[in-house]
């Protein structure tokens, strides 16, 4: 008797995707990617083997007047740290927020750079006189007008002040000029002019001096470094400028041109700089000539990214990096025109991620916490998990995967493992061979209960379809969460989208299960 064959349904094909913690990718096309990298990350931090959404924002001081805060200046001290905050010409001691006090007023300008040195804090704008905060002959803290003078020179002019080899340099606004203690060590007095006019080749003006500590701490093999609006970078070795024995150019080196006045900071022994090709450690570009640049900055993976809001935005003040040791990661505050968002690095990993709804002029710590001036006053950051009572939309777009198989293929279910603090509402769905659909967040946030399908007179758009894309679902709370859901997309390579509208919630996504069922011969 013949044998009959029997024509049975294809076989499942299981597969377990990685949440995608190597980060944002805006650098390499989509197919060729890593599956654990992310076309779009917003709102969601990566750390080593999940991602998380980031933390929120609540009100801290001055949030009910109206005033544009454009600086945040921390000052250290044994006797107690105190973070200051400028804005319409004043500036205010917000270290205890219910009893907030005005230090100073009748400025002209709000965008302070700052240094602390010898228990003062040094501030200049380029349009008032430089400020100090110390404690006077009384005993008595306050802010002062800086006591410095210097041949020609208008201390209104300073724009920029750093500290390197015990001494304060300050930066002659529009200039090529720097101004420098006469005497290491002081913190008033005659200033000594330093004009590099004659020694550099592209012209501009002095955007920053900075301190390469280069082992990390501080030692005769500091250097000392002038940055120019154009890209130049001079390099001095010594203590004394005034003394051709002990202090010499060591190099002159083409770097691309920096972005604004706050445009460096100091990472262990390396100084970081916001530029043209992106966030780059000057260590490791100096010997290179400016086209090669690109590929050696931190900002590398986000290249695409970078340079698109270089290109719109280069121009518009709010430029600025700060590491919060905290959370383990540093921030680039980037302006974009009416609002912000921030290009932030796990110090860790390197896997970059974005933030989203913060509208923030600028960034200061105190005591380890990270706080953000905005339009509306200060804001205490990483503070819960709602954006002052509003909710945080969190979207990640997840690189293409092939799970597996190179083949066609129907992917049926999928998994999202998850944890959260509370319920929540998750729209997930898979794009197939580089389709980018887009589905809206759901709107029902905040309702408990919530189901796949409707039930009685509730109805969501996602049961209406005979293939639904996405799904409502809440999650048991302080538990990892593993339930299939239905999915319908046939197709080569898929990417995971999951996207949340939360409000006081903690998520956490490890991977995500995905089934799916190989194709065979034409479709």
């Amino acid at each position: 008797m013949e044998k009959q064959e029997v024509n049975r349904g294809g076989r499942s094909y299981n597969y377990t995707l990685p949440a995608p913690t190597g980060g944002l990718n805006a650098r390499d096309s989509l197919d060729m990617m890593s599956e654990t990298d992310a076309i779009v990350m917003d709102n969601y931090y990566p750390s080593e083997t999940k991602v998380c959404l980031r933390g929120g924002y609540r009100s801290y001081a001055l949030n009910n007047t109206d005033t544009a805060i454009e600086t945040l200046m921390e000052f250290r001290h044994a006797g107690g740290d105190r973070l200051f905050a400028c804005g319409d010409g004043k500036i205010w001691d917000i270290t205890t927020p219910t009893a907030v006090t005005e230090s100073g007023s009748g400025y002209l300008n709000n965008k302070w750079q700052y240094a602390q040195f010898k228990e003062r804090l040094l501030a200049c704008n380029g349009y008032d006189l430089p400020a100090s905060y110390h404690r006077n002959s009384d005993g008595e803290w306050g802010w002062h007008d800086c006591a410095i003078s210097g041949t020609g020179l208008d201390p209104r002019k300073l724009i920029s002040v750093a500290v390197s080899k015990q001494r304060l340099f300050y930066i002659e606004h529009n200039s090529l000029k720097c101004w420098y203690s006469e005497n290491a060590g002081e913190v008033q007095g005659k200033l000594i002019e330093l004009d590099f006019s004659t020694l550099v080749t592209r012209g501009g003006h002095l955007k920053a001096v900075a301190c390469w500590t280069q082992d990390g701490g501080q030692g005769i093999d500091d250097l000392t470094l002038f940055i120019t609006s154009e890209g130049e970078v001079l390099v001095y070795a010594g203590n004394d400028p005034g003394n051709a024995n002990d202090w010499s150019l060591k190099g002159k080196y083409y770097v691309s041109r920096p972005i604004g006045w706050r445009c460096v900071f100091q990472y262990q022994g390396d100084v970081v700089m916001i530029s043209e090709d992106g966030y780059i450690p000057l260590s490791q570009v100096m010997p290179l000539a400016q086209g090669g640049t690109a590929g050696m900055a931190y900002s590398d993976k986000i290249r695409g990214l970078v340079l698109e809001r270089v290109r719109d935005n280069k121009s518009l003040a709010g430029w600025q990096g700060i590491i919060y040791p905290r959370g383990g990661y540093a921030l680039f505050n980037v302006p974009v025109r009416s609002q912000f968002e921030q290009h932030v690095i796990n110090l860790s990993s390197g896997a970059w991620c974005r933030f989203t709804g913060i509208r923030s002029l600028c960034w200061g710590l105190l005591n380890g916490r990270l706080y953000f001036g905005s339009a509306s006053g200060v804001y205490l950051f990483d503070e819960g998990y709602s954006d002052n009572g509003l909710h945080i939309l969190g979207n990640i777009r997840q690189a293409y995967s092939n799970f597996g198989n190179e083949n066609l293929k129907k992917i049926q279910m999928i998994n999202p493992r998850t944890k959260s603090s509370t319920r929540f509402a998750l729209n997930i769905f898979v794009d197939t061979d580089f389709d980018d659909t887009e589905q809206n967040y759901v709107e029902n946030i905040g309702n408990t209960g919530m189901t796949k399908w409707s039930s009685g007179d509730v109805k969501t758009k996602w049961s209406r379809l005979a293939s639904p894309t996405g799904t409502k679902w809440a999650t048991l709370k302080g538990a990892v969460y593993s339930q299939w859901i239905c999915s319908s997309a046939s197709g080569f390579k898929g990417a995971v989208v999951f996207k949340t509208k939360t409000r006081g919630n903690l998520v956490e996504w490890y991977n995500t299960g995905v089934r799916y069922e190989q194709g065979s011969g034409i479709l």
